[in-house]
């Protein structure tokens, strides 16, 4: 088995770290601080060919597998976790969707702007009594001749303010519950469609997320994604998806926090010696580079099998539950190793801590990724 890197891969990989190191890591800060989608900074991605990543060269995308995929989010989250997160969500929620689910029509209508980033993507599922329970959305879809009337409200949206395609999903009869559920391609400028609250979240500052509101909102038929009743196996299977891209993003964020804190315990001196000669702080430090090398190999396992269009549910739901939990305590023990310094606000430290708290709960908590995970494993036994 050879788990090492092809040359094309390296070559992905050292553009986008250099990218990062450039554009990303200097403003990172900056960035979370502000609390705005970094309009600028997705028109730099873009051209990187970083917003259309999966998408084939046919539809103006850079045609990338899913392992060359992870490879870049990982970099990306490791110098900043809010462009990290709007790079995914773009990517997986958005573009990912569409190549999977809609038709060629609608692929060759709305993948090419997405992927050359004239426009952000986005997907609106969550509700305020519809989160890990998806079945349990209220917002209404009513078919009225050539459109159908969309009513609801969802939350927690992540780039919403400078998404001009949005994969809406309703129930057409709440009777059925999952099998009244569809999926529709909805534009910024239909009629009905705004944005509600901005939600202000503790980390991934950046990665603004809002309230939608659809208010009588007309959408072509043309414009449903797949079939009627066949939303939730659509909303499954792009979930399924993302969460590849969530560990991806875990990944990135545990090494920046881990990075920060080798460098600071090998610079600080205590007691006459630097932090990185006692034994406590080498220890943590194996520790932290140990998981995040687990959780890397988890991730590229599952993008793996996506890649060779195997199952990966499991695989994918494992990644994300390691990758995120492992994120988790990375990013606490870098603050721990940088003590008072790595509480303050101008630490990056801190802001790989606060992004890292993300990872575990959208796209699926841990919760439901071990419920995904148990399902599958006594499936197979």
């Amino acid at each position: 088995m050879d788990l090492s890197l092809t040359e094309e891969q390296k070559m992905l990989q050292q553009r986008v770290r250099e990218f990062a190191k450039k554009e990303l890591e200097p403003i990172a800060l900056e960035l979370d601080e502000k609390e705005e989608f970094p309009v600028e900074l997705f028109k730099k991605a873009a051209r990187l060919g970083l917003t259309g990543m999966t998408v084939p060269t046919k539809y103006g995308g850079s045609g990338l597998n899913k392992v060359g995929y992870v490879i870049a989010i990982e970099e990306l989250a490791q110098a900043c976790p809010s462009t990290g997160g709007i790079i995914a969500g773009h990517n997986s929620l958005a573009c990912e969707c569409l190549l999977h689910f809609a038709s060629e029509e609608q692929k060759k209508r709305y993948l090419p702007p997405l992927a050359k980033g004239e426009t952000a993507g986005a997907l609106a599922l969550t509700e305020a009594n519809a989160g890990s329970d998806a079945a349990a959305l209220e917002t209404t879809a009513v078919r009225d001749g050539d459109d159908y009337i969309l009513n609801g409200n969802k939350i927690f949206i992540t780039s919403a303010e400078a998404a001009g395609v949005v994969i809406v999903f309703a129930t057409l009869n709440k009777a059925l519950g999952y099998k009244g559920i569809t999926a529709f391609i909805v534009e910024k400028g239909f009629p009905g469609y705004s944005l509600g609250k901005k939600y202000l979240k503790a980390g991934m500052r950046a990665s603004t997320q809002h309230e939608v509101i659809l208010q009588d909102c007309r959408v072509p038929a043309s414009n449903r994604l797949g079939d009627e009743g066949r939303g939730f196996r659509i909303a499954l299977g792009t979930i399924d998806m993302g969460r590849i891209g969530i560990a991806a993003q875990a990944v990135g964020i545990a090494r920046g926090a881990y990075e920060v804190a080798l460098t600071y315990a090998k610079q600080r001196r205590q007691f006459g010696q630097a932090l990185a000669e006692f034994q406590a702080i080498q220890w943590m430090l194996v520790d932290m580079a140990t998981k995040i090398d687990a959780a890397r190999l988890l991730t590229y396992r599952a993008a793996y099998l996506m890649d060779q269009k195997l199952p990966f549910t499991r695989e994918a739901a494992m990644a994300k539950l390691y990758a995120s939990e492992t994120a988790i305590e990375v990013s606490t023990k870098a603050v721990q190793v940088l003590g008072g310094y790595g509480y303050m606000r101008d630490s990056r430290a801190q802001l790989h801590w606060r992004a890292a708290k993300l990872t575990e709960i959208y796209e699926g908590t841990s919760e439901m990724q071990r419920l995904v995970i148990a399902r599958e494993i006594l499936r197979e036994s």
